[in-house]
């Protein structure tokens, strides 16, 4: 009988920014606990470091060179299998909340006909899976789509905006009430301007568990819950925004060496102003604290999520992945974001826990082998389906 899958993402969550993998002050002890049931896996990697390109190889089990993905702008083929048109023939319903950044090509569905209230056009937006809660978690203003889940939450909380995603969930108030921007590095004290029951991470969470109360009898599904933090704005509701301080952040990685006669596209994103920025020691002891916080949220929020699946008596039977799309720099080598190819860009957590007795004896266990993120689809697909791969996937099974 397939099991359950839900597949947990953070967007630009550093691997070593978790207490299983070494932090020493950041403690997720929820996320820990999935290593304790799993396996651990020391030397993960995803095929690009940014969101778009990363995701389609996630989903279609395929590298960039294949799936033609090579910027968050582009597009993907209307004929590219993912995740959830695999895992269909075995029953299953797959469906996303959250981030997907991937989408198919508009004017070749519209070229061939393709009929615009299908399900194959709703989910071409959403990376295959079903937009069950749809939210990019980028929506500076005039990019907010209509009937979005998030903004009418707000809305009817009493945060009456617009665009409450900017106004509030994203921006902070000093102490005289001026409205600050966290898109603003220097902001990232503040709290954000909403509860923290009213955060992007919470509603997620809580949609997560209204995907989760609706299903019912054998039906088989794939839950991907994708979170957009703790990638920028780099703001945090409270408690989570000084949860942290300064004493706190682990000791930068990078060396004067790197500064002399750069390579030119080193050295051209070691002159971008977040790269800048987060060269300079008193903006990491500032901004590195609030991500922190954000990376923590998270952790207690999958563990309310744990604790619902045990209540309803699931979380033993459903095969659990965590990781991420892609790092953070945070400073080390001299830059911010991600992009280049060092450890803390291009290395992922991944934990992933087997729900089967045969998986016993790998229990608590670490792998230090390089697997990637193309692995993931076969290892769903191969464990819980009967279907075969095609040619298609490049990907090896990383069970």
């Amino acid at each position: 009988m397939p099991r359950n899958i839900l597949f947990i993402m953070c967007d630009q969550l550093r691997w070593d920014y978790l207490s299983c993998y070494g932090h020493l002050k950041l403690n997720t002890p929820n996320i820990d606990s999935l290593a304790a049931r799993g396996v651990r896996f020391d030397n993960a990697y995803c095929q690009a470091p940014i969101c778009g390109p990363s995701r389609a190889s996630f989903y279609t089990g395929r590298y960039q060179s294949s799936h033609g993905v090579m910027a968050n702008e582009d597009p993907m083929r209307v004929d590219e299998l993912t995740i959830a048109d695999y895992l269909r023939p075995s029953g299953y319903r797959s469906a996303l909340v959250g981030k997907a950044h991937n989408r198919k090509i508009a004017a070749a569905m519209e070229a061939l006909s393709v009929n615009p209230e299908s399900d194959f056009t709703r989910h071409a937006s959403s990376g295959g899976f079903e937009p069950f809660e749809l939210h990019e978690g980028l929506y500076p203003d005039g990019s907010l789509p209509e009937d979005h889940g998030y903004t009418a939450f707000l809305n009817r909380k009493g945060y009456a905006s617009g665009n409450p995603w900017q106004e509030y969930a994203n921006s902070g108030e000093d102490k005289d009430g001026n409205i600050r921007s966290g898109w603003r590095l220097r902001n990232s004290v503040y709290p954000s301007r909403v509860a923290e029951a009213h955060s992007e991470t919470t509603f997620l969470t809580n949609r997560a568990i209204d995907f989760l109360e609706q299903q019912e009898g054998d039906k088989p599904w794939c839950l991907h819950l994708s979170y957009i933090k703790p990638h920028w704005p780099l703001i945090a509701p409270a408690p989570y925004h000084d949860l942290y301080s300064s004493e706190d952040v682990q000791a930068v990685v990078r060396s004067d060496q790197e500064l002399q006669n750069p390579h030119p596209v080193y050295r051209a994103f070691m002159e971008q102003e977040y790269s800048e920025s987060f060269a300079r020691e008193d903006v990491r002891e500032r901004v590195i604290p609030v991500y922190m916080g954000l990376v923590r949220q998270i952790d207690d929020q999958l563990g309310r999520l744990f604790e619902y699946m045990k209540q309803i008596d699931i979380f033993e039977k459903t095969m659990i992945v965590f990781t991420s799309d892609h790092g953070e720099y945070l400073g080390d080598h001299w830059l911010g974001e991600k992009d280049l190819f060092h450890e803390a860009s291009v290395k992922i957590p991944l934990i992933i826990v087997n729900p089967n007795a045969t998986a016993d004896e790998t229990r608590g266990s670490v792998c230090s082998e390089m697997v990637e993120a193309v692995d993931l689809l076969p290892t769903f697909v191969l464990s819980n389906s009967p279907v075969a791969i095609s040619a298609t996937s490049v990907s090896r099974d990383a069970r």
